[in-house]
């Protein structure tokens, strides 16, 4: 099951952090097709924000057909995305061993974050050639 973990400092809404984070967890088969996402309770008792924030996001999720809600059973994942995550284990390691390059020459996190941006920038532009 996903925990989420809310940055109330991003500047990214509450409700929209809760869907990246499903997605991020759909890319990488930590969320698989049948998977129940936290209950609302869950969510607020993990996080401390508002129910209606995790029901806005998690309408999010089912309008994008990711998720359906069950009456009574809860949320359930539809579909993944994305290659799972044993097909992308070597890249992981890979970007894990960069990662711990990146942290041991000082970078912190919000500087490997812009480093990262700025190289998938590059790769894949916005409404530019996605190959």
């Amino acid at each position: 099951m996903v925990e989420y973990r809310i940055d109330r400092r991003s500047g990214v809404a509450t409700y929209l952090q809760i869907v990246q984070q499903t997605k991020h967890a759909l890319r990488l088969g930590l969320l698989e097709p049948g998977d129940r996402l936290p209950t609302a309770r869950e969510v607020v008792a993990a996080t401390a924000i508002n129910p209606n924030t995790v029901l806005k996001a998690y309408r999010e999720l089912e309008r994008e057909g990711l998720v359906e809600a069950r009456r009574g059973l809860g949320t359930f994942v539809r579909r993944s995305l994305g290659p799972a995550a044993a097909d992308s284990a070597p890249l992981r390691d890979e970007l894990a061993a960069w990662g711990r390059k990146a942290k041991a020459s000082g970078l912190d996190r919000d500087d490997v974050s812009a480093l990262l941006t700025s190289v998938l920038d590059d790769l894949y532009p916005i409404g530019g050639d996605h190959r």
